[in-house]
């Protein structure tokens, strides 16, 4: 698939100068950082140290004193609080957050995360009759419920008071809970509206340890789980998620928690570990627990005492993550089957495959293949209890979440963000739904969204690329989205006579951009259609990050290439 190559502004050459002198740092990495918004010593001082210390007040946020409160007053009055989490890894890791640090001081305490597929995405009916009949007076709801206006007014009924900690876009009406914390309603001034919700059930905890003097050290002991989630998430890594996500990854290298510990002691030993390590090791295979069994599985996982208890589960959620791949293999062979079998195809600006068999849990992956493929915004359904169930992903510069809010009046439940989200709706609804869905993006989606996009932070020469400026360079970690990796392009490089291809249509060469000139190994995962120009010496631009290759115990500097493109 072709992509456009896009060079990022050209930052400010006064700030650059100025910044440069005040840190001591040479200016190519200096512009990047002025592109990312920072222009002072201050500001470079927390971006490249970042500290606990500059976490924002948890009393900032909109009803976090009530919600202490009612937390105080149900544990005054012995009454039972239920913890309540969505299944996917955020959820998850909010859930194992909040009840381990209350457990640890209040004993009448339980969890729940719902069933994907008897109860569905975010707080259900059941889980309320369930909290009634077991005595539950207060539940603590993470990453979701934004949205559950009936659910809460039901649990109110049965004498059911709800506290709701959700990120998620709210709607028109804010449930009537004892509070609601989410930095994104619009009467909330909280300085920093991206967390994630586990960031959220973090900020919970820590109100609580502020107002009752709990040294803060006791709850740092959740950072590594606060990392998970970051990362996970896909939140931005800009402000307190930089500084979670910094720490938690401290953490997750040198003590992990017990569930964490016996998952990473199937990974490959790494001197660095970082956001993509969580991305595709830890977070699927917590995920795979919800996809394919039960997610209190992973939750049970991260709050397990012993590593014995820890290692046990462990196996079982590899072994679900296994059944995962299966699942999620087949199942995107079936939809490129389907694609192309389907002759008006070509000529759609939406992707929307339905089939009554496709297993739930693993819907969201495969439609980020098919995005991988044909870069479009697309959704993947299945039949659940007797409903259409999907999961949606978008493009580069598309908002999904309004289109298919604009498509609400077919549909019986939606909610997410604009780049993923979730919905359901009667079988019968399912045509109509795709011929408005379809109608909508073509009408609003742009032509360039349509094409994947490399911005690239700046040109610069292959000898620009030393030991000392990489050691710089991953000061600038963790990366992910609000700090990626910055993409490098070089103009003119060439292979120097030994490439080939490795693995799965892998791309490996060596390339130099002057005679006589420093040699760098480099990758191209997916690039081997370029092999035959790349051998026979043909000069080429690429797009490229630098990374560290750890083999046999050396460590070599190493161009991890995005994209070629001959002139």
């Amino acid at each position: 698939m072709s992509k456009r190559w896009t060079a990022k502004i050209e930052p400010d050459k006064n700030l650059v100068e100025d910044l440069s002198k005040a840190i001591n740092l040479n200016k190519v990495l200096t512009s990047i950082l002025v592109q990312r918004g920072i222009s002072t010593f201050e500001e470079a001082k927390k971006f490249f140290r970042p500290q606990l210390a500059d976490l924002h007040s948890p009393f900032l946020m909109k009803g976090m004193s009530d919600a202490i409160t009612r937390i105080d007053y149900a544990i005054d009055n012995n009454q039972k609080v239920l913890v309540y989490g969505d299944y996917d890894v955020d959820g998850t890791t909010a859930v194992a957050t909040v009840f381990s640090f209350f457990k640890n001081r209040y004993p009448h305490i339980d969890f729940y995360i719902p069933d994907r597929y008897t109860e569905g995405y975010g707080i259900s009916f059941m889980s309320i009759d369930w909290a009634s009949n077991n005595g539950f007076s207060l539940i603590v709801a993470l990453d979701c419920g934004i949205k559950s206006v009936d659910k809460v007014s039901y649990a109110a009924t049965k004498g059911i008071d709800f506290i709701i900690c959700d990120h998620h876009l709210p709607g028109e009406e804010i449930p009537a809970a004892v509070a609601v914390l989410n930095p994104k309603q619009k009467d909330c001034t909280y300085p920093f509206k991206e967390l994630s919700g586990a960031g959220i059930g973090y900020k919970l905890i820590q109100a609580y340890a502020e107002r009752h003097e709990i040294p803060s050290e006791e709850v740092e002991l959740f950072l590594d789980l606060g990392a998970v989630s970051v990362a996970s998430d896909l939140v931005p890594i800009l402000d307190e998620n930089r500084i979670l996500a910094h720490y938690g990854l401290k953490k997750l290298k040198q003590s992990p928690n017990n569930g964490l510990k016996a998952l990473l002691e199937a990974y490959p030993d790494k001197p660095e570990f970082g956001v993509n390590d969580i991305v595709f090791f830890i977070g699927p295979r917590i995920n795979a627990a919800g996809r394919i069994a039960d997610a209190k599985d992973s939750v049970r996982l991260m709050t397990a005492s012993t590593m014995e208890d820890a290692k046990k589960i462990a196996s079982q959620v590899n072994q679900h993550n296994n059944e995962r791949r299966s699942f999620d293999q087949t199942i995107t062979e079936h939809a490129f089957d389907l694609i192309d079998k389907d002759p008006g195809f070509v000529d759609r600006k939406s992707t929307v495959l339905f089939h009554k068999e496709w297993h739930k849990g693993v819907i969201g992956i495969v439609a980020s293949r098919l995005i991988e493929k044909f870069y479009r915004p697309t959704i993947i359904l299945t039949e659940s209890n007797g409903m259409a169930t999907g999961s949606a992903r978008s493009v580069e510069g598309f908002d999904l979440y309004s289109a298919i809010e604009e498509c609400s009046d077919l549909l019986d439940q939606y909610g997410g963000h604009t780049h993923a989200a979730g919905l359901t709706l009667k079988l019968e609804n399912l045509p109509r739904f795709i011929e408005k869905f379809e109608k909508v993006v073509a009408t609003n989606i742009v032509e360039r969204s349509l094409t994947p996009e490399i911005e690239y932070d700046m040109e610069i020469p292959l000898r620009t690329i030393t030991p000392k400026f990489y050691s710089v360079l991953k000061q600038f970690s963790p990366f992910g989205p609000g700090n990626l990796n910055p993409v490098f392009m070089s103009k003119n490089v060439w292979d120097v006579g030994d490439a080939t291809i490795v693995g799965n249509n892998h791309l490996k060469l060596s390339i130099t951009q002057e005679e006589g000139g420093r040699i760098f190994k480099a990758i191209g995962f997916g690039l081997g259609e370029y092999y035959d120009k790349v051998s026979q010496g043909i000069s080429f631009d690429i797009c490229f990050i630098i990374e560290e290759n750890h083999f046999n115990g050396h460590v070599n500097l190493q161009l991890n290439i995005k994209d070629i493109l001959f002139r």
